[in-house]
């Protein structure tokens, strides 16, 4: 690796996927504040993403429907109530 191109604060950071449960470690300048040990026995700070590789349709050929932020539930309150 060529010396003096990567930002200060680039280190190993564990990527954790809240759908599949699946962890990648994989260099990030990320900002987080949670750290987890890894297989290799060392501390790493961990970063949750809602998707990866492990758990996108496109990926994993299996549709499935992802509502973090409770959208479905909001659109059919709204929905409900524009029919009274």
């Amino acid at each position: 690796m060529k010396a003096d191109i990567h930002p200060e604060n680039y280190r190993k950071v564990i990527f954790l996927d809240n759908s599949s449960g699946e962890k990648f470690l994989i260099g990030s300048t990320v900002k987080t504040d949670k750290t987890e040990k890894w297989e290799d026995g060392k501390e790493y700070p961990v970063f949750s993403v809602e998707i990866s590789s492990a758990s996108h349709p496109f990926y994993t050929g299996k549709e499935k429907v992802i509502d973090s932020a409770g959208r479905v539930e909001k659109f059919k309150a709204r929905a409900s109530q524009a029919k009274k």
